[in-house]
């Protein structure tokens, strides 16, 4: 084997990766910011010491490693819708065979796997069991089950993870404040409070709502091909027309959850100003998409659902840097 076919063995599937769907380049590196920010959150203002680096760490690899291997095994299962709403999808679009993108898929989930078991056991069984549930739900059940909307009513369950992951993180690896212990033979114990507990729960709400506000307006670019294939969203089964509509609300309802989760948490104006600026601009967008005539809401619907997955990106990037600067002023006492 030649120099030349050893650069070519590694570095052509970097390039595939990178060339695999036009991410920009501010989400890639949004994700780091956004995987950082849960367990920062959870571990509040407070020293920070190797202990917390490193579970932060791990938690921005275990969840990059996941986000690439559910999207890889989305392609795969999904390559007959997108043969029809995303011919130029890598497996459709005939640049990787099935069997191919299927080892990939197998690696990205392994290294899930071995960081996710670096921060602990409980952690591992969660992301195990989102692994499980998100295979089956693109593999089986969204194109099986009838009940209406049931694919965009499930598929946010995998950003769930991300904030339910930084959370248990600290829970079992750096416990805080214990007014609640779960505790289970060989896999160790969850330590928190019902406060802690609750700002989690918020957290999970607001990423519910704001993902599937911005799922809703791509199910309607993707109506046909998913009518097709009997896949159940928001705009099969109730038109395109109410779809607009539920994501609006879902938009509105997201932003209530995120300025409520600044009065409960340790989150400052540092925040609440841009998520508040943020909410509006995106609402303004959804409320676009509402009153568009029929003819243009695939195309509106395409924007709006970009727009919408910039908010929930940036809402959690406003997390970090706002604990980011407030734990650069407890080390270094600059106000």
């Amino acid at each position: 084997m030649t120099p030349e076919t050893k650069k070519n063995i590694i570095t052509r599937p970097v390039h595939f990766l990178f060339n695999w769907r036009p991410f920009p380049i501010y989400e890639l590196i949004s994700y780091v910011f956004m995987y950082a920010s849960v367990p920062m959150l959870a571990y509040g203002v407070q020293s920070y010491n190797i202990g917390i680096i490193k579970v932060i760490a791990l938690s921005i690899l275990t969840l990059y490693s996941g986000f690439f291997a559910a999207l890889i095994w989305n392609d795969i299962t999904d390559a007959d819708l997108d043969a029809v709403a995303h011919p130029s999808r890598p497996v459709p679009g005939g640049r990787i065979s099935k069997k191919k993108f299927f080892a990939v898929a197998l690696a990205f989930s392994a290294m899930t796997f071995i960081f996710a078991v670096l921060v602990g056991v409980w952690c591992l069984i969660l992301v195990g069991a989102t692994a499980l549930f998100v295979t089956f739900h693109n593999k089986y059940l969204k194109k099986i089950i009838k009940i209406p909307a049931y694919s965009e009513i499930f598929t946010p369950v995998q950003w769930l993870t991300t904030a339910i992951f930084g959370y248990l993180a600290i829970w079992t690896v750096i416990p805080q404040e214990s007014s609640l212990a779960f505790t289970v033979p060989l896999f160790g114990t969850i330590e928190t409070s019902g406060f802690a507990l609750q700002n989690m729960i918020l957290l999970v709400l607001f990423t519910y709502f704001a993902d599937n506000a911005h799922d809703l307006p791509e199910g309607i670019h993707d109506v046909e091909g998913d009518r097709k294939l009997g896949v159940k969203t928001y705009a099969t089964s109730f038109g395109e027309k109410t779809a607009a509509k539920i994501s609006f609300a879902m938009f509105f309802v997201s932003g209530l959850l995120g300025t409520l989760l600044y009065f409960r948490t340790i989150l400052t104006p540092i925040f609440l100003v841009p998520f508040l600026i943020l909410w509006i601009y995106t609402l303004s967008w959804s409320y676009k998409l509402v009153k568009v005539d029929k003819n243009n809401m695939k195309k509106l619907g395409t924007i709006v659902g970009r727009k919408g997955f910039d908010y929930l990106l940036m809402s959690y990037n406003l997390i970090f840097l706002d604990v980011f600067l407030q734990v650069i002023n407890y080390h270094f006492h600059i106000v």
